[in-house]
């Protein structure tokens, strides 16, 4: 099984960017996305149905905000938009797609970096979320989630890492409760499994020359069920075309879709 998940900033600016060309090159089986920031009667037939895939997406109410979308080249057995919490899915931040006995999500967690009450909205559904992930981990179901969780873990996965202990994405109480989603839960975060190698990074400001300069954060992961763990392959992170502010994370898993 080969998965992509990809922060694209605008699933619009990131096709214009030549995204599904190179998608569509990759053969992927399952590719997760998020910030789609655009609602399903604005894309293109291109964008909605690209050759030899199924789409879903789970658009936010508010235009050019937020959203997430799953390709698939197997058609779902059933497709869940939402988490049935209407704050949050009115953000369109949960789609998951059952395979069989597999789940695959793309999943966009909220960002803090807009000031306070964002930053609370972001503890609040982190709490929420917490429970939701004991529950799928308690489950008889394998479950790969892909996106972008706006926290960094540990020091090796951002560049500047002393200097932004009080910055979200970064803060104690953030990367606390990471270390409950797999210590206490018992979730595998599926790159750290095969690349515990430093400077291996998923996004990057676009100030100050950061991405020429790899001054990165590691935010988007796949995060598996310990069933899982022996099945993860590869993991690759793809720099050589710039589609969004986020890079692609590639993971290769042994079983089929």
């Amino acid at each position: 099984m080969k998965i992509i998940t990809a922060n694209l900033n605008g699933i619009r600016s990131a096709a214009s960017k030549g995204f599904f060309e190179w998608m569509l090159k990759q053969d992927a089986d399952v590719v997760c996305l998020q910030e789609t920031k655009a609602q399903i009667h604005q894309l293109s037939s291109e964008l909605l149905r690209p050759p030899g895939y199924y789409s879903y997406f789970h658009d936010a109410q508010k235009k050019g905000y937020s959203g997430v979308a799953i390709y698939c080249r197997r058609e779902p057995d059933r497709v869940q938009s939402g988490l049935g919490w209407p704050d949050v899915d009115a953000e369109g931040r949960y789609l998951q797609a059952d395979f069989g006995n597999l789940s695959v999500v793309s999943l966009y967690l909220p960002s803090g970096s807009s000031g306070p009450e964002r930053q609370s909205v972001k503890f609040d559904v982190l709490t929420r979320f917490l429970a939701v992930l004991q529950q799928l981990r308690d489950s008889d179901r394998d479950y790969i989630i892909c996106g972008d969780w706006n926290i960094a873990h540990k020091p090796i996965d951002l560049k500047n890492w002393r200097s932004n202990q009080k910055n979200s994405g970064f803060l104690p109480e953030e990367r606390a409760w990471l270390d409950q989603v797999f210590e206490q839960v018992g979730w595998i975060d599926a790159f750290r499994a095969v690349n515990d190698t430093a400077e291996q990074y998923t996004w990057w400001s676009n100030r100050g020359r950061a991405r020429e300069k790899n001054v990165g954060w590691r935010i988007d992961y796949h995060m598996v069920n310990p069933r899982l763990k022996e099945k993860i392959i590869s993991a690759a992170i793809y720099k050589e075309q710039w589609f969004s502010d986020h890079a692609p994370l590639i993971m290769e898993y042994h079983g089929e879709i």
